[in-house]
């Protein structure tokens, strides 16, 4: 049986995506590596958010065919949001690729694989508790998808374009694979959609996220369950409510975006920095050890020295826990492509880099503040450079876009990988933490 890799480009809906691929490869019974030069077959699911990660998605692409010219012959297949939305010029620049697909068939991969007649999908897909999975993250957490696509309509985002409209996966088939999760030994799932907060609203559920939660903190085996990717302006009571759960973490993922009042009106947002920092204590006030993560965007084309003035001011008192940064880049398509691309890359990165320096002064302070705190702990495993020390996170800490917590290894470190544990915070720099087991 052939050897297949497959490389996942961009955000964790992408890696679940991929994980359903190599669920389908494996239940047919491929071989998998993560070594190019043993593939047979190489999948490459692309992102195509930002330029940024078009170019990462074309690097992908080309390293791939560079195997063919040493005389390998491997079969290069591309898929995802990138070869969704720019098919043809993507043809034009990588003609020896032998098969291209977008969002609609990943499970149709074998069919792909073996140059199978089938029949393409109208619509993005969105897999179900059924479809076949094989996880790549580490054995205690996972992602859960629950919905795909986007009924927003921001202006600078070309994602109701790639993937369509919002459609929820039904709360039971939430549940259900949830439930395998947990028997599988997972102790954390992170909910991810391109809105988690929008969930259930095309089902004509009322406040359909704190329901499927409340369903959710049912399943015993599961210790952590945590929102990522909600709007601010759909962050309501119930949902503030049920957060305060023991078992949901105390985390919120909510992209602002700006604070000037005129870019969020031009990015065909809702809330601005005023409006935001008003919510911002209304959480803060609900549920007191509430870790707020947001994404923020500079060089937008109206944006000054005025905007970029207030943007940081509203960073410095926003104070969140943890914070990321995206430059600007034009999508075709969106209502704000019109509008060009006037601020120079230099000066974008000028100011990512303002914002970042700002956030890194908040972020030491807060993560001081743990110091001597004694907090629950997910070990992960051992860091591959130091295998004397552990690593794990806390419940403010998101898995891959946050710091972690950093340990001695004990003797038997096997029994508690995997596992929650009892660790006093002993010391704290900007990203990560650092601590000790309590026996």
């Amino acid at each position: 049986m052939k050897t297949v890799a497959l490389i996942s480009l961009g955000c964790a809906k992408n890696l679940v995506d991929s994980e359903v691929m190599l669920g389908y490869i494996a239940e047919k019974g491929y071989k998998l590596t993560i070594d190019l030069h043993q593939a047979d077959i190489i999948i490459i699911n692309t992102c195509g958010f930002i330029q940024p990660a078009r170019k990462e998605s074309q690097d992908a692409i080309a390293e791939a065919l560079s195997l063919k010219k040493t005389g390998k012959d491997v079969k290069v297949i591309v898929t995802g949001c990138y070869a969704e939305r720019n098919l043809p010029e993507l043809m034009k620049d990588f003609p020896e690729v032998e098969a291209w697909t977008g969002v609609k068939d990943f499970d149709k991969i074998i069919s792909i694989i073996e140059d199978k007649p089938y029949s393409p999908s109208s619509g993005c897909f969105l897999y179900d508790h059924t479809t076949p999975r094989l996880l790549s993250t580490p054995s205690s957490w996972t992602y859960l998808k629950i919905s795909e696509g986007c009924s927003h309509k921001c202006g600078f985002c070309a994602i109701p374009i790639i993937k369509g409209p919002y459609r929820s996966r039904p709360v039971e088939s939430i549940v259900q694979e949830a439930e395998h999760l947990s028997d599988s030994g997972i102790k954390e799932i992170n909910l991810i959609s391109q809105d988690s907060t929008y969930y259930g609203r095309d089902l004509g559920l009322k406040n359909g996220l704190a329901l499927l939660l409340d369903k959710l903190l049912s399943i015993k085996k599961i210790g952590w369950i945590r929102i990522l990717y909600g709007y601010p302006e759909e962050v309501n009571d119930s949902l503030l409510e049920i957060i305060q759960e023991k078992k949901i973490c105390s985390y919120l993922d909510i992209p602002f975006q700006h604070s000037h009042p005129n870019i969020i009106r031009s990015m065909k947002r809702k809330m601005n920095g005023r409006e935001a920092l008003f919510l911002i204590d209304k959480i803060r006030k609900k549920i007191p050890d509430i870790s707020l993560r947001t994404s923020l965007v500079v060089g937008f084309p109206t944006e000054g020295i005025l905007e970029f003035s207030d943007l940081k001011a509203f960073v410095k008192e926003a104070c969140f826990d943890h914070l990321g940064v995206f430059t600007y880049s034009p999508e075709s398509g969106t209502c704000c492509y019109p509008m060009g691309d006037p601020v120079d890359e230099n000066t974008k990165m000028k100011r990512r880099n303002e914002i970042m320096e700002l956030q890194s002064e908040i972020s030491l302070q807060i993560n001081q503040n743990y110091i001597d705190r004694i907090l629950k702990i997910l070990i992960e495993g051992r860091i591959s450079s130091d295998p004397s020390l552990l690593q794990g996170r806390t419940p403010y800490q998101a898995p891959e876009v946050d710091g972690v917590v950093f340990l001695d290894s004990p003797r038997s470190p096997s029994k508690i990988i995997h596992s929650f544990q009892k660790v006093e915070i002993t010391a704290a720099d900007v990203y990560d933490l650092y601590g000790q087991l309590i026996p």
